[in-house]
């Protein structure tokens, strides 16, 4: 933790010690977030000296990160699984693009593609539970719990059971069978490192369960926004990864426009800081991608909030079923910030028909062979509105963001992929 500075209250701005194993800001019940000390890295750094582009894996942007592969006495609690490093596939053949005249490329997180890392768990969720499982050794936690939709829950069993470390997954009855399978199973193997815990409902039951249940028994909270930044920091490198130069001698650059699947929105903020830090140690501009959270029509608090003008989102009504399980959240802790990133960047949130995202879903499949989860198909469903609304143009770079496998959805899925 070589540069880390402190902790700060995302809302109150109250500083707290960098080591403090806290969860919610106490002053105001609202997230915290790591700061790092970017002038004594510029000036110890200087010309990026932190980045390692020969790594394949998230590690390579060293120390600016909360955790630095260079350091020995922050390397030996890394649990190293190859995560980070997806590769953007070119996807300007896609009709939307062609008829809008924009780049499009897909930041694919849920395949492993030659020459490249890739996520163990093949999701997103492997950048924050990487960190997560690294801060919690370096800080001394051993028994973390986590309330998820599912990719979350497996992503945190790998890398305890990797790190030495136990784990408590609270996740609801329904679902996808294979996920839930996965942490089944360890469970079944490792009874003594790992607890699963079903309940009906979304992950907001699943975090009161855990709240109710297991924080009482010594279980420190890794829930979404509510441990100390570190899952913030871990998403940080999908950001740094998209401003990271295409070829030695390049200049660091941001994308246009950013679509990204939106559930609790870590991977929001955690790109935002990056593009600041970034900014900060003189390798980007001021300017912005426009940043795009895409949600289910049938569960979509954030984009009733920003079309509403609302400042933060509430749970108006109970989750709606949906493909994309990972977006069935109905409130977060941390929309607020979610909210003024988007208005900041002068993007927006949109929701996507779940017949418009089954659809995309068998097309990509029939045409690419690409095995997009389903929020990363929502993506690219959203991309019709969007052109429609100016907030892709002609001439434009745009990243979709696929965060996952559609491996982890079957057998629901399967029959999106006949011929």
């Amino acid at each position: 933790m070589s540069y880390v500075r402190c902790l700060r209250g995302l809302a109150s701005g109250i500083e707290y010690p960098a080591d403090r194993p806290m969860n919610l800001d106490p002053a105001d019940g609202r997230p915290v977030v790591m700061e790092l000390d970017l002038e004594r890295l510029r000036a110890q750094r200087p010309d990026a000296g932190w980045y390692r582009p020969q790594r394949r894996d998230m590690w390579r942007f060293g120390a600016l990160l909360a955790l630095d592969v260079d350091d020995p006495d922050d390397a030996r609690h890394l649990v190293l699984q190859g995560e980070g490093g997806t590769p953007l596939l070119p996807c300007d053949d896609h009709p939307v693009a062609r008829a809008g005249g924009f780049a499009l490329t897909v930041k694919d997180e849920g395949q492993h593609w030659p020459g490249h890392g890739g996520n163990p768990t093949f999701s997103f969720k492997d950048r924050g539970m990487a960190m997560v499982a690294a801060m919690a050794r370096r800080l001394g936690l051993r028994r973390l719990a986590v309330p998820t939709q599912g990719n979350a829950g497996d992503s945190l069993v790998h890398y305890a059971l990797a790190g030495g470390l136990e784990v408590a997954v609270v996740m609801p009855d329904d679902t996808p069978m294979p996920i839930l399978g996965q942490v089944a199973a360890r469970a079944l193997q490792h009874p003594e490192r790992v607890q699963i815990h079903l309940v009906r409902g979304t992950i907001r039951e699943a975090g009161a369960f855990l709240r109710e249940r297991l924080l009482p028994q010594g279980w420190f909270s890794v829930a979404t926004f509510q441990e100390p930044g570190w899952r913030i920091e871990g998403k940080k490198t999908l950001g740094l990864e998209l401003a990271e130069p295409a070829a030695p001698g390049q200049p660091w650059r941001l994308p246009d426009v950013i679509v990204y699947p939106t559930g609790g929105g870590t991977g929001v903020l955690g790109m935002w800081k990056a593009f600041a830090e970034l900014q900060a140690l003189g390798l980007v501009d001021g300017r912005r991608p426009r940043m795009v959270c895409v949600q289910s029509e049938v569960t979509p608090p954030l984009v009733r909030a920003f079309d509403s003008g609302a400042e933060d989102t509430v749970a108006q009504a109970p989750a709606g079923p949906t493909l994309a399980t990972g977006l069935n959240v109905p409130a977060g802790v941390g929309h607020f910030r979610v909210l003024q990133i988007i208005r900041e960047s002068g993007g927006a949130a949109v929701a996507v028909a779940e017949a418009d995202t089954a659809a995309e879903l068998a097309r990509i499949w029939r045409e690419r062979r690409w095995w997009i989860s389903p929020e990363g198909a929502a993506c690219l469903a959203a991309l019709p509105q969007l052109l429609d609304r100016g907030l892709v143009r002609r001439g434009e770079r745009v990243v979709a963001v696929n965060t996952g496998s559609l491996e982890k959805y079957l057998p629901d899925l399967r029959h999106l992929l006949a011929p």
